[in-house]
């Protein structure tokens, strides 16, 4: 796995990466060359956020599918963390499994935050929307969760 930390921006090549979802099927960038990719980074399974940016992709993704978008989360959650909580919300895309914070890390993601004055290490909700050839066609950092998935769709 690629372990670049620079920001990445509009036009670069995207980290490829390779993880297991919560099914233990194995995913690459490199596999899903020619295909446009939603690749979204969130912190925790189960928070409040995290189950509203996930659900609002779920009930656009058939507007995604129609595009033949490849939609995949991300976050350093297990696989079994991920499988209750695709099964809990209904989420019809598969969920990475990042628990060593690779992909976070190659993507930029894994940074220094601030919570009620207490700085941790943790996952900047981010997404990427990647290209068929391989580049990133937007990065946002910081997302807020309402009409993001919205946003993401009329990006790609």
């Amino acid at each position: 796995m690629a372990t670049k930390t620079r920001e990445l921006s509009v036009g670069d090549k995207a980290p490829d990466f390779s993880a297991q979802d919560e099914t233990g099927r194995g995913w690459s960038l490199k596999a899903l060359k020619g295909k446009s990719v939603v690749l979204y980074f969130y912190p925790k399974d189960n928070t409040p956020g995290c189950t509203t940016e996930a659900c609002d992709f779920r009930d656009r993704y058939d507007n995604f599918a129609k595009k033949k978008v490849v939609v995949l989360g991300v976050s350093p959650d297990s696989a079994k963390s991920h499988a209750g909580f695709k099964a809990k919300h209904g989420l019809p895309f598969p969920l990475l499994v990042d628990e060593e914070r690779e992909i976070c890390k190659a993507y930029g993601v894994w940074r220094m935050k601030t919570l009620y004055g207490r700085k941790f290490l943790g996952v900047e909700r981010s997404t990427f929307v990647i290209g068929p050839d391989g580049r990133i066609k937007a990065a946002l950092r910081k997302v807020s969760v309402t009409g993001h998935a919205q946003a993401m769709l009329d990006a790609v």
